[in-house]
């Protein structure tokens, strides 16, 4: 798909989640003329190098499908406790070997989809900026992404329920809840959705390196690239057991990257954390496996360079995979 298709369907996508209620055609007034200067400075300031690996995409990922992920930061948000998400806590010690040996035996005796599905359900957190005074906001959101072959396909976002980071940590329960409440739904025409790859993707190691290649993996990529490849391919498949078991080798082959030990993620599901730095060292990602599955269930960025919006140790991002479709509705 063409860069100008892109922003048809982004813009479609935005129309559909607020419409306009001024022509098209009319003159910007005063507060939209500062609101638009607000975020031409905050972009310009998002030109360093620390600030650019704070993003999740890469560059092989801005095809059609990017303009429909770029909607869950976009859309309108109910205004939530001022903050970022509280970080997760880790128990006890392993190594990555050993978190990989227990999340290979969980993959071989848990089910899992039999064959790759073009199916996607997630949650996350993407910070929501009040540009009248600068302020950020938790917002939580959760989402379903079918699509076909030929492109088409639906995708539905469900606003999450506001929670203030210190009282989800307080009262010990998962933070990501939703509030049934459809604030997009999305129908996508053949030829709307273009992924890097549409093919059902092989096991075999050979194919799961294509497969993350197209989605950005550079050759002789670092546990960082593997990371920041499986993230964006996780975003429109949901693989099967084995290519979980492979993505894990690959990483736990680099030599890179910390165990954390075990935690609670952010629907309540018991994890593993592997901790990986951004290449600048700006930030770190916490790669979530499941306990229960073995699967890959999340990542989390958090920063370690304050700059302008987050102080140093504050939660970026974070996104979950594998997430029961009676959590979203």
């Amino acid at each position: 798909m063409s860069v100008r298709g892109d922003e048809a369907v982004l813009e479609r996508a935005l129309t559909e989640a607020d419409p306009a209620r001024t022509p098209r055609d009319a003159a910007p007034d005063a507060r939209a003329l500062a609101t638009r200067d607000r975020i031409l400075r905050k972009a310009r300031a998002a030109q360093r190098p620390h600030s650019r690996a704070i993003g999740w995409a890469s560059g092989a990922v801005a095809v059609g499908a990017s303009a429909i992920f770029a909607v869950a930061m976009l859309l309108p948000q109910e205004t939530a406790s001022a903050g970022t998400p509280a970080p997760l806590h880790f128990d006890g010690s392993s190594t990555i070997a050993e978190i990989v040996e227990g999340a290979d035996a969980d993959l071989a005796a848990v089910s899992g989809p039999s064959v790759p599905l073009r199916k996607v359900n997630a949650a996350s957190w993407g910070f929501s900026v009040d540009v009248v005074d600068e302020s950020t906001h938790v917002a939580p959101q959760l989402s379903e992404l079918t699509w076909s072959p030929d492109g088409s396909g639906r995708m539905t976002i469900v606003r999450g329920v506001p929670y203030d980071p210190t009282d989800a940590v307080a009262n010990n329960r998962a933070e990501v809840s939703s509030s049934g409440d459809v604030v997009s739904d999305l129908i996508m025409a053949p030829g709307d959705f273009v992924p890097p790859w549409s093919e059902m993707p092989g096991d075999s190691r050979d194919d799961i390196v294509a497969l993350l290649t197209a989605f950005g993996m550079p050759a002789g990529p670092t546990a960082f690239d593997i990371e920041s490849a499986l993230t964006s391919t996780f975003d429109m498949w949901t693989l099967t057991n084995t290519q979980h078991r492979e993505i894990l080798a690959l990483l736990e082959e680099t030599g890179e990257g910390v165990a954390l030990g075990d935690s609670t993620d952010r629907l309540g599901r018991p994890v593993a954390g592997i901790q990986f730095f951004t290449p600048d060292k700006g930030a770190k990602d916490v790669v979530l496996v499941s306990l229960d599955t073995g699967r890959i269930v999340g990542v989390e960025r958090t920063a370690i360079i304050a700059d302008e919006v987050f102080p140093a140790g504050a939660i970026i991002a974070y996104r979950m995979w594998d997430v029961e479709s009676g959590v979203i509705r």
